[in-house]
């Protein structure tokens, strides 16, 4: 069972993937996902049977529930002490009070690191991780980000 929090934190997600809107994931959809906002070139074969492996309905496509299944694993202590380290991290990135990772916020932070990167570069860092589009990377994204 997935829990509440974790169901709504990949909607948005799930939404993203589902490039045309019918309730479903196909693999195609997922194949051209993973390349735009992972920059990870998956076969055709791999994307079909990633959606095999969590396909209940046996119907070639993932609907919400599975693709939760799928990518919402159950947190184990050591999973929970990592994302705690991820949260940490995050926040020193983050806007304050916003939740969220924006191209000044990270240029902020990499300028306090030693690394100069101008807001187009910050820009285009967050648009490779950027799973929904909206233009800023949330914590779960940022976790497939460090993940990456």
């Amino acid at each position: 069972m997935v829990h509440a929090a974790t169901a709504e934190r990949f909607s948005s997600v799930f939404s993203s993937f589902d490039r045309d809107a019918d309730g479903r994931i196909s693999a195609a959809e997922l194949q051209l996902c993973m390349k735009a906002a992972l920059g990870e070139d998956v076969s055709a074969e791999d994307a079909e049977a990633l959606v095999a492996s969590a396909d209940a309905d046996g119907d070639r496509r993932l609907n919400e529930e599975e693709f939760l299944r799928l990518v919402a694993r159950p947190e184990t202590e050591a999973e929970e002490e990592r994302c705690r380290g991820l949260r940490e991290a995050f926040a020193m990135y983050e806007v304050r009070g916003e939740g969220c990772i924006t191209p000044a916020s990270l240029m902020r932070m990499l300028a306090r690191l030693g690394s100069e990167q101008g807001i187009e570069e910050c820009r285009a860092m967050i648009r490779r991780f950027d799973l929904n589009g909206d233009g800023v990377v949330c914590f779960d994204e940022f976790k497939v980000m460090m993940d990456a």
